[in-house]
């Protein structure tokens, strides 16, 4: 019988006002080239969001020096 993942076995991803996306694991994460960096769960990470990073995909803070503001928020398309 196929076991269905517990809250503890998902990926969340936070998106954080004006900052990066914060990705809590277990999860992996696969650029355009197949290379994989594995997030494990008690060492999130967070991604770039907002293009100025120069360790993309992971945020560097560079969206401080650069002004980046965002606030989205979330919400269920009909």
């Amino acid at each position: 019988m196929e076991q269905r993942p517990t809250h503890k076995d998902r990926v969340v991803i936070t998106v954080r006002d004006d900052g990066p996306y914060k990705v809590t694991g277990p999860a992996d994460i696969v650029d355009a080239d197949g290379n994989r960096f594995e997030v494990e769960a008690d060492r999130p990470v967070a991604l770039c969001r907002c293009g100025a990073s120069r360790t993309k995909p992971f945020c560097d803070r560079s969206h401080r020096e650069a002004g980046f503001a965002a606030c989205d928020r979330a919400r269920r398309t009909p």
